[in-house]
């Protein structure tokens, strides 16, 4: 895997300026990035305000690195890491009463202060507080020593594929109105969600009280995830697998003998007939979704099993000698799965000095 350090910056620093200039700060998102130190300070030079992720593990090893930057949880604390959690982050996303007074007790024991988002429910149907709940949360949150309300948050896309938009995020906004109101208290940090909200920000769109996204997606690989369209101005050729060659051979597009499942449970190809140049390379599910690969022109996938991706190269120009490599651009679930899989290399580099 190459990562060109220079347009991950170049993405994050358009990203926070086109969204500095509605009033929208960024927390970086780095579990896609393995909690990746190169790429979190390079987020950090390009002006995003805080590092975010979802595993405890990444943000431990920012730590260990000196990132030095304000640490966010961005999915709810499990019970068994909450002395974790606080000693490693500055703030949380919550939805469970149970886990903000164990945060509140763990911070209390650590003599720090933990700071608080309350994710709401808006109908993607992932994690959230129903709105009807959210003010009694609230409450709940200013009663407990060592904790800090910080603001509230929603998360669309990600399971069902809701879509952020005027309606739901004006909701949100009236939330923040509400509790305001009823509560008399402040909500600092109204975050409206993560990459998925930049088709609906960069419209034009009303944004009301939204002042924070949570972008991971959009500032690696330069796509909103909604359509997965181009965002302009951005680089989506930041990251790529490159994989080696280790067999080319003609052979059936047919296989033959008793057919049963696959090692994963699949049944047979169905592939026209005929004769095809069949290339494998040395990856396969173990590293990547394949289905999240996009190879050069001339190359079309076949298959996947644990360690081998069967491609047809019949049309590639040239062909393809065993030993060579070829680069295949990834989407979010390919690059999740690469950047986890201690068998893919990562290699880093940068030409250009920062400031």
């Amino acid at each position: 895997m190459e990562i060109d350090l220079d347009k991950i910056y170049h993405n994050a620093r358009t990203l926070v300026s086109r969204l500095g200039e509605r009033g929208i700060s960024v927390t970086g998102v780095t579990k896609a990035a393995l909690g990746s130190p190169e790429i979190a300070n390079a987020w950090l030079r390009a002006g995003v305000l805080r590092l975010g992720d979802s595993r405890i593990e990444n943000i431990a090893t920012m730590q260990r690195a000196n990132v030095t930057a304000s640490m966010e949880l961005i999915r709810s604390p499990m019970l068994s890491q909450l002395d974790l959690v606080v000693a490693n982050t500055h703030l949380s996303y919550n939805t469970e009463i149970e886990v903000l007074r164990g945060l509140s007790s763990a911070a209390r024991k650590a003599n720090h202060t933990h700071g608080i988002i309350l994710m709401v429910e808006l109908g993607d149907l992932r994690e959230g507080i129903m709105p009807e709940h959210l003010e009694s949360a609230v409450r709940e949150t200013l009663f407990l020593p060592n904790l800090v309300f910080q603001g509230i948050g929603s998360n669309l896309a990600c399971r069902s594929g809701v879509s952020p938009d005027s309606r739901n995020m004006a909701e949100l906004s009236a939330l923040a109105d509400s509790i305001e109101a009823n509560l008399g208290v402040s909500v600092p940090t109204v975050s409206g969600g993560n990459s998925a909200n930049l088709e609906w920000v960069l419209s034009g769109a009303e944004t009301g009280r939204i002042n924070h996204l949570r972008l991971g997606e959009a500032l690696l690989l330069g796509r909103e995830p909604l359509h997965r369209q181009v965002i302009k101005e951005l680089h989506t050729d930041a990251i790529t697998l490159k994989a080696e060659v280790i067999e080319s051979k003609c052979k059936p597009t047919q296989p033959w003998g008793e057919i049963a499942q696959s090692a994963f449970g699949e049944v047979g190809p169905t592939y026209a007939k005929g004769s095809i140049t069949q290339t494998i390379f040395a990856i396969g599910r173990q590293d990547v979704d394949f289905a999240g690969l996009d190879p050069p022109s001339g190359i079309t996938i076949l298959a996947a099993s644990s360690d081998h991706l069967v491609v047809d190269s019949s049309n590639y120009p040239g062909g393809l000698a065993v030993g060579s490599e070829v680069p295949f651009q990834l989407n979010y679930s390919a690059l999740l799965r690469s950047m986890t899989s201690p068998f893919v290399t990562k290699t880093m580099y940068s030409q250009l000095e920062h400031s």
